[in-house]
């Protein structure tokens, strides 16, 4: 039986022996005569005394078992353990209770998780860019210490000067990108989203590459209609479309091309990278947005792999995502969905 089957059938006895006690002193005042009236009624005041100090104690048993109820349930939340006796569709106040500690239970376990979940991210990310930043430092300062102890000619002097400065560049791009990365990680990226143009966008993005691109003759070409707008953040989102270029660039051999194609869809805008480069394995589409990651194929070229990693985080965070098809040796396509 349940406890409020329970309840309802004490509250019934209660009020079932109040009624028999109220009709037994009916009966005494129309049968008994009247000398033994007060008599009567006096037994039926006590009877009700003694019945109104039953119902008392009845109640405070009834608070006593919740109060010790609802402990136990306290103490098994406190040791992470379901509380047993725990019914979610009894219609009972204890039961209603317990059902809000549970909530208020799960939501303190959820925002502990977070917080550890948190922790454990930026020892990751200190942990990143440790290693990361390493390589370059190590170089800077072996080729100052050359540098400086050693007796060098002008030309040998110059090369190793552009080294530093070129070691000195690679690090502050890859301390940007940390920091980048780190405010995806850490939810402190903000973005304005607004309706605009994507022409602007994409110029914006392809001329962080132009350069690359000229010193290995390969061919910037995009189509775009000039009205074409969607609701996107201009900035943040040349930046992601800039990385995917990038990665292009980088990984297209001297005199390919690559080519940005915008189409309008009914409810995303698709904006497609082409490029004519080598190409990536199908098992590893999944692989190449996680940070730092970099296949066997782009060991030989410059980067840390956090740009498809940054290009992600951005354009998800727009509420569009990012897809990839590509063959080996014939190149790669990098289509990306922007709401309109």
């Amino acid at each position: 039986m349940s406890r409020y089957s329970s309840h309802i059938a004490k509250t019934a006895v209660a009020a079932a022996v109040f009624l028999l006690v109220l009709l037994l002193a009916r009966l005494l005042w129309l049968y008994v005569p009247r000398s033994d009236v007060r008599g009567g009624i006096a037994a039926c005041c006590a009877g009700i005394f003694a019945l109104a100090l039953l119902w008392v104690w009845v109640q405070r048993r009834r608070t006593e078992q919740f109060a010790d109820e609802l402990c136990a349930t306290l103490d098994a939340l406190i040791a992470g353990r379901q509380p047993e006796g725990y019914h979610p569709y009894e219609d009972s106040l204890l039961s209603k209770v317990q059902g809000k500690l549970l909530q208020y239970y799960d939501i303190m376990s959820e925002g502990k998780r977070q917080s550890v979940q948190d922790k454990q991210t930026i020892q990751e990310l200190v942990s990143d860019i440790s290693h990361q930043v390493k390589t370059p430092i190590a170089n800077i300062r072996m080729f100052l210490s050359i540098l400086q102890n050693h007796e060098l000619s002008a030309e040998k002097r110059t090369q190793f000067l552009t080294t530093v400065q070129e070691q000195t560049g690679k690090l502050d791009f890859l301390l940007q990108s940390l920091i980048r990365m780190s405010r995806l990680e850490t939810g402190t990226f903000v973005l304005h989203m607004e309706q605009a143009r994507l022409q602007e966008t994409i110029a914006r993005a392809m001329s962080t590459v132009w350069a690359n691109a000229q010193n290995k003759q390969i061919t910037l070409d995009a189509q775009c209609d000039e009205k074409l707008t969607a609701n996107h953040d201009p900035k943040w989102t040349a930046e992601a479309l800039g990385n995917i270029l990038d990665n292009a660039v980088k990984y297209t051999p001297d005199g390919g091309s690559v080519t940005v194609t915008v189409r309008p869809w009914q409810f995303y805008t698709r904006i497609d990278i082409a490029d004519t480069g080598m190409g990536i394995p199908q098992e590893h589409y999944h692989d190449i947005f996680q940070r730092f990651y970099r296949g066997e194929n782009a060991a030989l070229q410059e980067g840390v792999g956090l740009g498809l990693y940054l290009a992600n985080g951005i354009i998800t965070r727009q509420k569009g995502y990012i897809s990839v098809k590509s063959k080996e040796g014939q190149g790669t396509v990098f289509s990306v969905f922007l709401l309109t």
